[in-house]
This record gives structure tokens, C-alpha cells and sequence, in this order.
């Protein structure tokens, strides 16, 4: 039977990811962490073997690598995190996945392409829910088009999301400095949280407001899909007063005191219980919306696409479960290092999704004269 080792597996998108991968890959897995007393009771709920084990013990970290035919790495906040699990699958030639959520941690893990192509190994990244399956909607929405020129793509997560207080520290992580994005053919700096818009999303949500966010499809869509010429990632979440919270921490708090891991641990200990009471009656869903405008039979054409899952946490074990199904199958052998909207096809993608009943709705507009559907503030 294949092994997977699934590092910060006691924590809550570990879990999930390891729960996704009970339900639909026949393989033993093994979940680390940092607290046996924790680790041994997720396991045990789970039915999975624990291992304690510390990112820092290089020692420890080969051996219980070596043993596994895929690692999956979800120890974040990955700002925080290099790239030695990646290197040391590498140089055991073990398949790797990550839910890694950080453009700088994204853009070190794909210098590694090369040196995984000529060692044999499949290595994915950003392989959660956004990103993860973000990017494999807009890939599908980038395939219903001749040209794509423009993509839009909108997150809105209620209350906590399910997940712990280690995403919640990634939030405020992502507020420190503003941030390049692809508009008009050029990179150029916005702010982090700023130029609130309403975008529409499924139900249960519907109008919801999103902020331009730094997420790493800010970087990897455009390196994915050269003719794009705007690439637009915005975050948002519910109910709407953690937006102004988050907001008022991004723009009016001192740089210094939120480069202070102290003050991000407050910010995120404080999140986290407030949405433990909010969660009862706000829901711990996620809904995406991706748009992609270009050309389609000679006319401009709009394609979007749109989701609603009720728990993030456990959307997150379906965007990297479905990738570790396909490896561990060999259904997926691409080596090198990729991000999702490179590797998985879309046939796959949509196989995989429908396995685990989510819904994807996609409509295609065909629009009679140039003229974007973006917002006047691009």
C-alpha cells in the first residue's frame, strides 16, 4: 500500500487533507506535529498513524520522508517556511504537494522545476482551495476561450472558515506591504486590502465586498497564461465587519507593530475566538468566483465560473486530496514543479471535483462589442 506522509497533519487543513485521502486514495497515512498529545488524538479519531516531528529536525525530517511515496506539506504560515521538505523529497525522489498560500514561498519552490525534471519527481504547489482549486477554474475558464486578456478572481470566506488560528495569522501576514499585481501588461503596486468592490457571488452569499489581496495567483496566473493582460486576486470576509476590522488593522496600524510576531499572534488569537462565536450562525463556508474575458469565435466573450462549498477547511482537503488521488494512481506524472493551473488538466479536475460533489457552474457571454465587464477602478 502507498504511504503518504502528511506534515502538519494534526493541524485543522492537515486533517482535512488527510481525511480527504482516507475517503479516496488507497494509501496508509501518517500525520506529524508538534504535540503528541494532540497528534495522538487526531490520529486516533482519524485512523492514521502519528509521528512527532519538528520542520527543524533535519535528522528525523529524511528518514520519515524517505519511507513515503508522497509528502504532503501543510505546516504553515508559509512565509515563515524555506524549502527543505521540498529539497529533501527532492533528493529522495518522493512525490510532493503543499497548501503553501505565499507568493515568495510559491516563487522559491519553482526554482526547483529543473532539478526535480531531471530527478523524476512531481512536485505541486498552492494545491488548496484558493489557491488550488481557484487556479483549476480559471484554467477551465481560460480553455472555454481563443484568447483570454483579462481574469478576475474573488474569494469570500465566512467566519473562521473551519480553519485554525495558524490561517488566521496568514491573513494578517498578507497585510504588511503592498504588493505587484499584472494590470495593463505591466506589474504595478496596490495596497493590500484597499479598493473594496461588490462582487456577486452564489448563493448563500450572494453581494459580497472583496479587497485586493496578495495571493499567489497573482504571480503564477500570468506566467501560466502569457496573453493575459490584468490579473486581479481580492479577498473578502463575512459578516462584513471583519472587513472594516481588517481594513482599519491594514491601513491605520503601524508597519512595525504588524511586522511584530507578538502583535500578529494577539491579532490572530483574538480572530479566531471572536469567530468561534460568530461561526454558529455565520458559517464556515467559502464561495469563488472566477472570471476570465477574451475572445471566442472571432467576438469577446466573458467566461465565468462560480462556487460555494459550507466548510473551507474541508474544501482545502478536496483541492489537495484530488491532486494526491491522481498521483498516487499515476495518473498525474508530470516531474518538475508546478502550480495546479500547469499540471492538472481539466478533464481530470472536473473528474475529481465531481467524485467529491462539488459544483462548478460556468456560463459563457459572447458580448457584440469590445468593452470590459471588470470594474471602472482597474
Amino acid at each position: 500500500m502507498k504511504q503518504v506522509l502528511v506534515i502538519g497533519g494534526a493541524g485543522r487543513i492537515g486533517q482535512s487533507v488527510a481525511a480527504d485521502l482516507l475517503a479516496y486514495s488507497p494509501a496508509e497515512v501518517t500525520i506529524t506535529g508538534r504535540h503528541p498529545s494532540v497528534g495522538e488524538q487526531v490520529a486516533h479519531r482519524l485512523g492514521v498513524k502519528f509521528l512527532r516531528l519538528e520542520l527543524a529536525d533535519q535528522p528525523g525530517l529524511v528518514p520519515a520522508i524517505a519511507r513515503a511515496d508522497l509528502v504532503i506539506h501543510c505546516a504553515g504560515p508559509f512565509l515563515h517556511r524555506d524549502s527543505r521538505v521540498l529539497k529533501t523529497c527532492l533528493q529522495q525522489q518522493v512525490n510532493y504537494l503543499d497548501v503553501s498560500d505565499h507568493r515568495s514561498f510559491t516563487i522559491q519552490s519553482l526554482d526547483y522545476r529543473a532539478a526535480a525534471e531531471q530527478a523524476g519527481m512531481t512536485a505541486v504547489v498552492n494545491t488548496g482551495i484558493f489557491p488550488g482549486i481557484s487556479n483549476s477554474m480559471v484554467r477551465q475558464d481560460v480553455e472555454a476561450l481563443d484568447r483570454a486578456d483579462q481574469i478576475h478572481l474573488s474569494y469570500v470566506v465566512a467566519g473562521s472558515g473551519g480553519a485554525g488560528q495558524t490561517v488566521m495569522k496568514t491573513t494578517f501576514l498578507g497585510l504588511q506591504h503592498p504588493f505587484p499585481v499584472w494590470r495593463q501588461g505591466e506589474w504595478q503596486t496596490v495596497m493590500p486590502y484597499s479598493d473594496r468592490e461588490i462582487v456577486k457571488f452564489p448563493a448563500p452569499y450572494g453581494a459580497a465586498p472583496v479587497y485586493w489581496f496578495d495571493m499567489p495567483e497573482a504571480y503564477t496566473l500570468p506566467q501560466a497564461f502569457p496573453t493575459v493582460q490584468t490579473v486581479v486576486t481580492k479577498f473578502g470576509s463575512l459578516p462584513d465587519v471583519y472587513n472594516h476590522i481588517t481594513w482599519a488593522i491594514a491601513h491605520q496600524l503601524p508597519k512595525t507593530w504588524l511586522q511584530n510576531p507578538a502583535v500578529q499572534n494577539f491579532l490572530a488569537w483574538g480572530s479566531y475566538t471572536t469567530t468561534q462565536v460568530t461561526d454558529r450562525w455565520s458559517g464556515v463556508g467559502v464561495a469563488i468566483c472566477s472570471q476570465v474575458e477574451g475572445v471566442k469565435n472571432s467576438q469577446p466573450a466573458t467566461v465565468s465560473s462560480s462556487l460555494f462549498l459550507p466548510d473551507t477547511a474541508i474544501a482545502a482537503g478536496y483541492g489537495t486530496g484530488s491532486l494526491a488521488q491522481l498521483l498516487l494512481t499515476g495518473e498525474l506524472n508530470q516531474p518538475g514543479v508546478w502550480t495546479v493551473e500547469e499540471v492538472l488538466p481539466t478533464a481530470l479536475f472536473a473528474r475529481v471535483m465531481g467524485q467529491r460533489n462539488v459544483t462548478i457552474n460556468q456560463v459563457t457571454n459572447l458580448r457584440t462589442q469590445i468593452g470590459s465587464s471588470l470594474p471602472d477602478s482597474l
